[in-house]
């Protein structure tokens, strides 16, 4: 009897143990999957700029005010970017971009509640968004969603802030605050546009 038991006894301790090595097993396992999630994050962000792209997040002010009226913004999708273009009837440069809240024109009501995406772009134009006689130029209202953006990587919104004393004002909504530049074309025609690039990411 007393051999039986203690065969029992050795049995039950040798269940234990190999519990416990199934479970160290299991660990190293869990380890060894966290070291290759390590080496796919570094193989993920290399520190190269994405595009070799080296715009950077600062704030971007040139130009100064024109009465040339606002007649269209549209969007498109590019291989490295989004793109904002904001066209007007005759030559307009001026303008004052950067991250951080956006007020709505003549009332100072704050747009980052009413704008989708992690990070919000203040497009203030300096230029009206009405004609001479105070007619609006674009079918816009204070408020409104102005592009569809379904499927861009980097949009997310495009909100009308209203034009007042000759400045227009955008909310420009995006994924978070990454890299973007602004540039001043010539045309179509006698029009002229300000282009809103901002980047898929920041690095490679």
């Amino acid at each position: 009897m007393r051999i039986s038991r203690t065969l029992a006894t050795l049995t039950v301790a040798c269940a234990v143990l190999l519990t416990t090595a199934g479970t160290t097993a299991t660990a190293g396992t869990t380890t060894t999957a966290g070291t290759t999630n390590t080496a796919g994050t570094r193989a993920a962000a290399t520190g190269e700029p994405y595009c070799g792209i080296t715009w950077g997040s600062g704030d971007k002010v040139a130009g100064t005010l024109s009465d040339a009226p606002l007649t269209e913004v549209r969007t498109g999708r590019h291989d490295c970017y989004d793109r904002v273009v904001f066209e007007f009837d005759g030559t307009v440069t001026g303008y004052s971009i950067g991250y951080g809240e956006t007020y709505t024109e003549g009332e100072g009501l704050a747009l980052s509640p009413y704008t989708a995406g992690g990070a919000l772009l203040r497009v203030s134009l300096r230029a009206p968004a009405y004609d001479d006689e105070h007619l609006a130029t674009v079918p816009y209202r204070v408020g409104d969603h102005v592009a569809n953006v379904l499927r861009y990587q980097t949009l997310r919104d495009v909100v009308f802030g209203g034009s007042f004393e000759g400045y227009s004002t955008f909310a420009v909504g995006v994924r978070a605050r990454l890299p973007f530049r602004v540039l001043v074309l010539a045309g179509p025609g006698t029009h002229s546009r300000i282009v809103l690039d901002v980047a898929h990411q920041w690095q490679q």
